[in-house]
C-alpha cells in the first residue's frame, strides 16, 4: 500500500525539481549565448590549410547546378574543402549565406557572384591587407581571362565533373571587366546564346569553378610564402585615372576597372575635359626606354617650336608620384631626360605600373611604363 506523501513533503521535493530545472535552463542559455551571440572561441582570421586545386574547381561547378547560383558555388567549393580538412569553425558555418549574390545580387548584375563568394572565402582566412591583396589579383586575374577556361571545357567533355547536362566545349570570352552584367552580356554576343540558354547557365556553371579554382591556388600560394601577382593593369586605367582619380583634375572616380566596357573608347568625344590630340609634325614624346626599367628609364621628346614642357608621373591610381620636369624651357629639336624611379621625395617607387603625362603648350601625351624592383 502506497503511503500517502504530506503537504511538507510535496513542496521539498518541488524546491529540488526547481533548482535542476533552473540549472539545466543556465546551462542552455550559458550554450546558446557561445553558439547564437558570438561569445565563442573563434577568432578571426580563420584558419587555413592548402586544398586541391583541382577538386574545387569541380565542386564548384557542380554546385552552380543545385539551384543556389554561382556566389554560393564558389564559396561552397573553398569552405567545403576547409570543413572537411580542418572542421570547426568551418563547419559551423551555412555555405548558403552567399546565395544573395547570385546573378550580381539577386539578379542585379553588379560583381560577378563567383567573385563575390570567393572573395568572401579569401577575407575569411586573412587580414585585410592580406586579403585586399589577393581579392584585387582575383578580381584583375578575372578580367583578363577567357571564359571558360580550357580546363573547365576539357572537362565537360570529358565527364569530369558529376553534373554533365551540358558536355560541349563552349565559346569563350574576355569580359575586361568584373561585373556579372557586362560579363556575361559580352559572352552571349560573342558566343550567341540567348543569356537564358542552357548553354550560357553551363558556362557561369564553369566559370564559378574556375573563380573558386583561382581563388584557391593563390590561397595557397599566398600561405606557402610563394603568392606573385600576375595581373597588370591595362595602360587605359591610368590614363583615365590622371584626370578622374583622386590626383586628377576631374577627382570623381575611386575604381580600378577598365573604363571602356562601359564608357566606351572616347567618352569624351563631346568633353570640354578632353586632353588635346597630337597634332602630327608637332610636338612629340616617344616611349621611355627600357620599359619595362630598373632602376631608371629615358625619355625621348621632340618640339617643333621652342616651348615649356612639363613631363610627370602617376600611379595606376591617378595618384600624382612626380614631376621629372615642371615648366621648364626648351628649344625646338630633340631631348633626353632620365628618370630614376624615385618620388618626389626620392624614395624609391616600388614594382608596378606607372604612367607618364608629357605637356609642351597645347599638346598632352600619355603612356604607361613598367617598374620592376
Amino acid at each position: 500500500m502506497k503511503r500517502k506523501v504530506t503537504r511538507k513533503e510535496f513542496f521539498q521535493e518541488g524546491a529540488k525539481y526547481a533548482i535542476g530545472i533552473s540549472a539545466g535552463m543556465t546551462g542552455i542559455q550559458t550554450f546558446l549565448n557561445k553558439k547564437l551571440y558570438g561569445k565563442s572561441s573563434y577568432v578571426w582570421p580563420w584558419p587555413y590549410t592548402a586544398l586541391d586545386v583541382e577538386n574545387t574547381r569541380i565542386l564548384g561547378h557542380d554546385s552552380y547546378w543545385t539551384g543556389n547560383g554561382c556566389s554560393y558555388a564558389a564559396f561552397h567549393a573553398i569552405i567545403e574543402g576547409l570543413r572537411n580538412a580542418i572542421g570547426a569553425p568551418f563547419t559551423d558555418l551555412p555555405s548558403e549565406l552567399m546565395i544573395y549574390c547570385h546573378g550580381g545580387g539577386a539578379g542585379w548584375g553588379t560583381l560577378c557572384g563567383a567573385l563575390n563568394g570567393a572573395a568572401a572565402a579569401i577575407s575569411l582566412v586573412c587580414v585585410k591587407a592580406d586579403s585586399d591583396l589577393l581579392v584585387s589579383e582575383l578580381i584583375g586575374w578575372y578580367t583578363q581571362t577567357a571564359f571558360p577556361t580550357d580546363i573547365s571545357n576539357q572537362y565537360a567533355v570529358n565527364h569530369t565533373f558529376n553534373d554533365n547536362r551540358c558536355d560541349i566545349l563552349l565559346p569563350q570570352n574576355i569580359s575586361d571587366s568584373p561585373l556579372c552584367h557586362v560579363s556575361v552580356t559580352e559572352w552571349c554576343n560573342a558566343a550567341s546564346y540567348g543569356v537564358g540558354a542552357l548553354e550560357r547557365k553551363e558556362r557561369c556553371a564553369r566559370l564559378s569553378g574556375d573563380v573558386a579554382a583561382y581563388a584557391t591556388k593563390i590561397l595557397n600560394d599566398f600561405y606557402a610564402n610563394q603568392f606573385n601577382p600576375q595581373y597588370v593593369p591595362p595602360a587605359a586605367i591610368a590614363a583615365c585615372m590622371v584626370c578622374h582619380g583622386s590626383g586628377g583634375q576631374a577627382n570623381n572616380v575611386a575604381a580600378k576597372m577598365s573604363c571602356i566596357p562601359c564608357h566606351g573608347e572616347d567618352p569624351h568625344s563631346s568633353s570640354a575635359i578632353k586632353e588635346p590630340q597630337p597634332i602630327a609634325s608637332h610636338h612629340n614624346i616617344e616611349q621611355n626606354y627600357p620599359n619595362p626599367f630598373n632602376p631608371e628609364t629615358t625619355f625621348t621628346f621632340s618640339l617643333a617650336t621652342n616651348e615649356k614642357v612639363t613631363l610627370s608621373v602617376y600611379d595606376i591610381n591617378g595618384k600624382h608620384i612626380t614631376n621629372i620636369l615642371q615648366n621648364q624651357a626648351y628649344s625646338a629639336g630633340t631631348h633626353h631626360v632620365t628618370w630614376n624611379g624615385t618620388d618626389r621625395y626620392g624614395n624609391k617607387v616600388s614594382s608596378g605600373m606607372y604612367f607618364f603625362r608629357f605637356k609642351a603648350g597645347s599638346y598632352v601625351k600619355s603612356k604607361s611604363m613598367l617598374i620592376v624592383r
